[in-house]
């Protein structure tokens, strides 16, 4: 009876064993099949693109249709880049960061400050809502606020006033979510000392939580990179490096929309596309690193 008790124990242990494996294999297959789309277009992205970095692709403005469909026939690289789609990104990205992020992190404390409370639960859902939104809408409501109204025409503060909108919501957030996580002992602490209240906010609270803000931050960011609905609305594009908030400014997904529309600028689509893959990479590895750090 020992041994068949030995003998039956082992069977079940072989059996546990041989159903970890199996399973184990089953992730590891979903898993590849998950990650293979990603890993496709990597890879179509870089052996398509790769051939445009150079300085010029960062340092000069896209080509004309000319020079394009010359360089093309004479089996050339297309000369030129797209300094003004950076320049441009870089410069509405850091216009809306401006208005936003004050915004959304003073929303956001208010939220925190005020749970239950009917006004608080109020904006609460709106920001939900406002989360939802489609990009395109959100383009509309700037051009008629400030295309029609203010600047009276295609205009950088237009999409910068998009993107603003469309941050607003993950840092919000993203801030309140980060208040909940800190000890409402370290708020007492300073109450106690008798700190006023706006400075237990700024020099307290904020900066207890500034890997979940700033994670916050950067992550709304990397996701305004790449729209181009309101862009397409607002500010339009520009052939030349332009830093005049009142004028037309280009953006990378607006050119990257350009480049598709015209046959012989198909290989800046690729380029393109994997720069701004790219730099919305590093951000999010950034905004990983920061909640590592200061977690």
């Amino acid at each position: 009876m020992k041994t068949k008790a030995i003998i039956d124990e082992n069977d079940n242990s072989h059996s546990r064993e041989l159903k970890d494996k199996i399973f184990f294999g089953t992730v590891v297959v979903l898993a590849s099949i998950t990650i293979s789309p990603i890993l496709l277009i990597v890879y179509k992205l870089l052996s398509k693109g790769l051939k445009q970095i150079n300085f010029d692709f960062f340092l000069k403005v896209a080509p004309d249709t000319l020079q394009a469909m010359t360089a093309v026939r004479s089996g050339e690289i297309l000369p030129g880049g797209i300094a003004n789609g950076i320049t441009g990104t870089l410069f509405m990205v850091s216009i809306a960061s401006l208005m936003a992020i004050p915004v959304s992190i003073i929303i956001g404390i208010f939220l925190y400050e005020n749970q239950g409370k009917k006004y608080a639960n109020i904006i609460r859902s709106l920001t939900d809502i406002l989360q939802g939104v489609p990009s395109v809408v959100l383009g509309l409501i700037s051009y008629i606020w400030i295309v029609k109204d203010i600047t009276k025409g295609f205009s950088a503060l237009a999409g910068s006033v998009a993107l603003a909108i469309m941050m607003l919501p993950l840092i919000i957030r993203s801030t309140e979510e980060t208040m909940k996580m800190i000890p409402i002992t370290i708020k007492e602490a300073g109450a106690a000392l008798g700190v006023p209240y706006h400075k237990i906010i700024l020099k307290v609270m904020i900066p207890s939580g500034f890997s979940g803000i700033m994670t916050g931050i950067i992550l709304s960011i990397s996701r305004v990179l790449g729209e181009t609905a309101p862009l397409m609305l607002t500010t339009l594009g520009s052939t030349t490096i332009n830093f005049n908030i009142m004028k037309p400014t280009s953006a990378v997904p607006l050119q990257i929309w350009e480049f598709y529309n015209n046959p012989n600028m198909i290989d800046l689509v690729w380029s393109s596309s994997l720069f701004l893959m790219g730099f919305v990479l590093t951000l999010n590895i950034i905004a990983k690193r920061i909640s590592m750090k200061f977690s």
